[in-house]
């Protein structure tokens, strides 16, 4: 891969967006060590707009899987914001995805794959991850999914 990740970001047709403020009492990142852990990102496009619904009633996968690419986005602009470059990232340790679905929707793992292939597209070998993903009743502000990530920086 060549050039820098934003060049990639760009060339891959995607925006980074502004890093989210908190909505609540919580910061949304935190340093420990090498690991950086931020907290779950909403699917919140970088014009502001937001992929509201659950899975399996409101959205099908393909609507479910862009929202993952949004929340997405923002963990990378939350990583950009705590390490001033996402050429600091060093490997995407973790993402936890939660999809906001009906109790019978069962493709989580295809939405939250909306999220997995764009970190893997953007970062490479860096971007390949263990995961979880979850389905749950509701999501803040009837999002359709939030994403929250480990990320180990580059020494």
């Amino acid at each position: 891969m060549t050039g820098t990740i934003e060049d990639r970001l760009a060339s891959l047709g995607y925006t980074l967006p502004a890093a989210p403020a908190p909505v609540a009492n919580y910061v949304p990142y935190t340093i420990v060590g090498n690991l950086l852990f931020i907290s779950g990102q909403i699917s919140k496009a970088a014009d502001g707009t937001l992929a509201t619904g659950a899975l399996g009633r409101d959205l099908d996968v393909a609507a479910g899987q862009a929202a993952a690419r949004h929340s997405a986005l923002n963990v990378l602009a939350q990583a950009k914001a705590a390490l001033g470059s996402l050429e600091r990232v060093a490997q995407i340790v973790r993402l936890t995805g939660f999809v906001n679905s009906t109790p019978d929707f069962t493709d989580h793992p295809a939405v939250i794959n909306g999220a997995s292939d764009l970190v893997v597209e953007v970062l490479g070998d860096a971007g390949r991850h263990t995961r979880a993903a979850v389905g749950v009743s509701s999501l803040p502000l009837n999002s359709a999914v939030e994403i929250d990530a480990i990320i180990r920086i580059a020494d």
